[in-house]
């Protein structure tokens, strides 16, 4: 739109600077060195986002490089000096410049990856020291979810929602919030979000911006979070200094969570000017790479005492001004942010399947997997059916099912298969169904290898066939006359054996990321019961304190800046999430298999506190071997 709108010569997209990770670093170093790609690849894989210079020695000699030798020393050192040295320019998320001019003649531009976008070679940094306008349009998937479920529910019950006409403060839907049922939920599905939900108890819209505001690195860091929560429970006194505090602090009890009011109580308090303030909202955004706040420390602390604050209230504030250095939300960019959170779990309280189908044809974005976001459909009741040839479109669609809605997966699920090759699939079947594999090849003409790729994620289950059955249907004759030893003219009928269920479910994991069978777990159980793991559902009944054993799937791993080394981990089970707290010492000792496996038994301490669970961790073992057939990637978070 801006582009239409201004014009190609007077905008175009600001850059960003990328900088050299532990990764990146080692993968570069490598190859200029001439080092095999089997060794490199093995080191950087073994590295993690937050692998520091420390880190290094160790992770090269985990991978079988030696640095007492001069190469394997040269690599090291080469590896821990180009950590933080700029890379290359990338693209802006979403950060427009536009010009009165031609925007040629003031800085180099140069073509986007993307047809038709063009990148000015300078940095956000480079245009605010010259002054240029740049505003940020921010792309949201979750604003690609909210459409296509407005479409859905239009579609399908003629209702017409937009942001606009959602019926505001439904107790229902901020009674889900507070129990923090919000898997799926814009920017309150996250661990930290979570745990934060009961605790806080949103009522209503402007407790939603400070939800969003609050879990946030900046108030972490300035110990703003715990004042608050005490003060919103009544558990300590709001007092502010005077009436000036008062009426900028008013609406957060006395903490300051938003960084206008870091800048208005720099006015009021300290005397500063307007322009001043934005001087230190600008080095508030930059003050670790810079060191700009140093400057300010002093003006902040002397305007205050000569207004007759004490030197303990200047102090703290200048301590939680340095926390909004570490990422703070403006209030406008929460209250924004807050709207679709709230438009997001109304939906998904009001229209589960059309929310779940929404998120499905969104992907990939959130914090979690389609797996756990077709779970929690199905925990609220929704019904799911699979992909198949003769249902499924590329996307996510709805089917009637008595006075509700079922969901059908599409085939947009099956890994591997092509858009164009579904919307051929789905526009051949408007003349009639598919009855067998052959009629489905002879009407469709798709390549073999995507008939195949159906026929293993079971696709073809309508026509009553088997996942085996309808892979050996699919497989060309001459693949037929390798299988079998002797080759009748005609081939005869095969009775293929049947599947066993835990294979099944397998194939389902391989094909198509998530299983309606059945969870991996379950087949474990009756072993997992014998070595006394807890169910997830079953956590609620350990009391704070007691030693407990859990077992599942590894969703996602987290290790935020503000947890001063502990990852955050998120098992499955067949029954629901168990959320895991992984000390450093504990992450250190057993390094390997919890930053790789994909199943974990764990032996920790249940914590309970406020509605809110985790196991504390003091052992972890691999349980992988025992699903070794199951691919697993968690999302996994810095």
């Amino acid at each position: 739109y801006l582009y239409e709108k201004y014009g190609r010569e007077r905008a175009g997209l600001t850059a960003t600077l990328i900088t050299y990770r532990p990764r990146s670093a080692v993968r570069d170093v490598g190859k200029a060195l001439g080092l095999s790609l089997d060794r490199v690849d093995k080191l950087a894989k073994n590295l993690d986002h937050y692998s520091g210079r420390d880190a290094l020695a160790t992770r090269f000699h985990e991978a079988g490089i030696d640095v007492r030798t001069r190469l394997g020393r040269q690599y090291l050192l080469l590896t821990q000096e180009l950590l933080g040295f700029p890379r290359h320019l990338s693209q802006h998320v979403g950060g427009m410049v536009m010009t009165q001019g031609p925007l040629h003649e003031l800085v180099p531009i140069e073509n986007a990856a993307m047809p038709g976008r063009t990148v000015i070679e300078w940095d956000k940094d480079d245009l605010d020291a010259l002054g240029l306008l740049k505003v940020d349009c921010l792309c949201l998937g979750m604003l690609t979810a909210i459409r296509r479920c407005f479409k859905l529910i239009a579609q399908h019950e003629g209702l017409t929602w937009t942001l606009a006409n959602i019926p505001q403060d439904d107790p229902a839907v901020y009674a889900m919030i507070q129990q923090a049922d919000t898997v799926g939920v814009f920017q309150i599905e996250s661990r930290a979000q979570m745990s934060m939900l009961p605790r806080l108890k949103p009522a209503r819209f402007y407790d939603l911006v400070i939800e969003v505001a609050i879990v946030r690195p900046g108030p972490i860091q300035g110990d703003m979070v715990h004042p608050y929560l005490r003060r919103r429970r009544g558990e300590e006194p709001v007092t502010y200094p005077d009436d000036r505090i008062r009426e900028v602090l008013e609406k957060t009890l006395g903490v300051p969570l938003f960084q206008e009011q870091a800048m208005r109580l720099a006015i009021v308090a300290a005397g500063f000017t307007p322009g001043e303030a934005d001087q230190l909202r600008r080095a508030m955004a930059a003050w670790k790479r810079k060191g700009g706040l140093e400057p300010f420390r002093q003006k902040l602390i002397d305007g205050m005492t000569a207004r007759g604050y004490d030197v303990d209230f200047a102090e703290r504030l200048y301590k939680q001004i340095c926390g909004f250095g570490e990422y703070g939300f403006p209030e406008s960019h929460a209250a924004s942010f807050a709207l679709l959170a709230y438009v997001s779990a109304w939906l998904k309280h009001h229209y589960p399947a059309a929310y779940c189908a929404a998120l499905l044809n969104s992907q990939p974005m959130g914090f979690y997997g389609p797996a756990q976001i077709v779970r929690d459909a199905q925990e609220h009741e929704v019904r799911i059916a699979p992909v198949d040839v003769n249902h499924s479109d590329w996307d996510c669609t709805l089917e009637p099912l008595g006075e509700e809605f079922a969901l059908r997966l599409g085939l947009r699920m099956i890994r591997g298969f092509p858009e164009a090759s579904a919307r051929r699939l789905a526009h051949v079947r408007r003349l009639g169904e598919f009855a067998s594999v052959d009629e489905f090849n002879s009407r469709t003409q798709l390549p073999q290898a995507q008939v195949l790729r159906l026929a293993r994620a079971d696709a073809f289950a309508s026509l009553t066939l088997s996942r085996r059955g309808a892979v050996w249907d699919a497989l060309p004759p001459a693949d037929h006359e390798r299988l079998l030893t002797q080759v009748p003219q005609p081939e005869p009928h095969v009775d293929l054996p049947t599947s066993s269920p835990v294979n099944e479910v397998i194939a389902d994991y391989q094909t198509t990321g998530l299983s309606l069978k059945a969870h991996p777990l379950s087949f474990l159980r009756e072993q997992l019961t014998t070595w006394g793991v807890t169910r997830a559902i079953d956590l609620p009944q350990i009391r704070d304190g007691k030693p407990v054993k859990v077992a599942g799937l590894v969703l996602l791993r987290q290790r935020p800046g503000t947890a001063k080394g502990v990852t955050f981990v998120t098992l499955e089970d067949e029954t629901g999430s168990i959320n895991l707290v992984i000390w450093q010492q504990i992450w250190d000792r057993y390094r390997r298999i919890a930053r790789s496996a994909g199943a974990l038994l764990v032996s920790g301490t249940m914590q309970q506190a406020d509605g809110i669970m985790h196991v504390v961790v003091r052992r972890l073992q691999d349980l992988s071997d025992k699903l070794t057939e199951l691919p697993r990637k968690s999302r996994d978070f810095h």
